[in-house]
């Protein structure tokens, strides 16, 4: 009996000191990227984690777990604890385009979140080596027509936004370029700059520094064109429709498993949309090539559910599936 008396005593000791969302957090938070260390996507969720930090008086630990076009980080934070102590990035090819082209995907991304909010769009870009014979979207046109088959893009995944926007490509202008899928952006980057890939669409967070550098050139922006790379014609201006304008740009938004607390995920919302609102966050934003947008979660929650009933139609047209 004296046992369960400690027992209890001890029950309520540990009960009247349990984290509350009032406390949140007491702990570092894992904050999954989608994409390989040095990319793009990645500098974006690090830029992010240092500005949310000091806001929510917590610290961030970084975990990069690139391949299967974000699918494997995405299904990690949908499996996570909904303690608030695990989110992710992602955003249209984790929780749009994957599910629209495989309906046996391991994570539901309209029922297994809590999305924290949208962060902002972006267009993704073709970029090419600077000796790929095409300098353009209609030389490229020209020259993919000329042998069909013989031109190769690469994309840093099957179903990734990049392989949508070269299939919808070759759908509109009838090109017939060949897809060759990678695990990440930095391979490709790696291998366009060792010239073993002359073609590919990548983030504009990744390929805008390239083009800048003069490292690669620009073919086109898809969908959109870009702020920060405002010479680069687009598909809109070349006359090239984009899946009925059903979705005009990239979109980065922060999640977190379905079940996390509202105040937790509030509090984390709350801070994202402050730091999104600091003029020195949206100056490097643009720098890669990123327009800040926020979107609270309950509404990016349902822009998702039908994004994806939209984009099943042009997964089954471009003939694209993740299964």
């Amino acid at each position: 009996m004296r046992k369960l008396w400690i027992a209890a005593l001890a029950g309520l000791a540990f009960a009247a000191h349990a984290e509350t969302p009032a406390d949140y957090p007491t702990r570092p938070i894992r904050f999954v990227l989608i994409s390989a260390a040095g990319s793009g996507g990645d500098a974006l969720g690090r830029l992010l984690a240092d500005k949310m930090a000091p806001l929510i008086k917590g610290v961030f630990v970084m975990d990069n777990k690139p391949g299967a076009s974000g699918a494997i980080a995405t299904d990690f934070v949908a499996r996570a604890p909904a303690d608030g102590y695990t989110i992710g990035i992602g955003g249209a090819t984790t929780h749009v385009l994957l599910p629209a082209s495989n309906p046996k995907l391991s994570y539901d991304s309209v029922k297994d979140f809590a999305p924290i909010g949208q962060v902002g769009t972006a267009s993704i870009l073709l970029i090419a080596t600077n000796d790929f014979p095409a300098n353009n979207a209609k030389e490229l046109i020209a020259l993919a027509k000329k042998s069909p088959g013989s031109v190769q893009y690469a994309s840093w995944g099957i179903a990734s936004t990049g392989h949508f926007c070269g299939e919808l490509f070759n759908l509109r202008t009838q090109a017939q370029m060949s897809h060759i899928p990678y695990k990440s952006v930095v391979q490709i980057q790696t291998d366009m700059l060792g010239g073993h890939v002359k073609l590919a669409y990548v983030d504009m967070a990744s390929g805008s520094p390239m083009v800048k550098s003069g490292k690669v050139k620009a073919i086109t922006a898809c969908t959109s064109r870009s702020p920060s790379l405002p010479d680069v014609s687009s598909y809109d201006d070349e006359g090239i429709d984009f899946a009925g304008k059903r979705m005009g740009a990239l979109r980065w938004a922060l999640y977190a498993p379905a079940g996390t607390p509202k105040p937790i995920v509030g509090k984390l919302s709350a801070a994202l949309k402050q730091v999104l609102e600091m003029p020195d966050v949206k100056t490097r934003l643009l720098d890669l090539g990123i327009t800040a947008a926020f979107v609270g979660g309950d509404e990016l929650r349902t822009m998702t559910a039908a994004d994806i009933e939209g984009w099943k139609q042009i997964a089954k047209a471009a003939n694209i599936s993740n299964e």
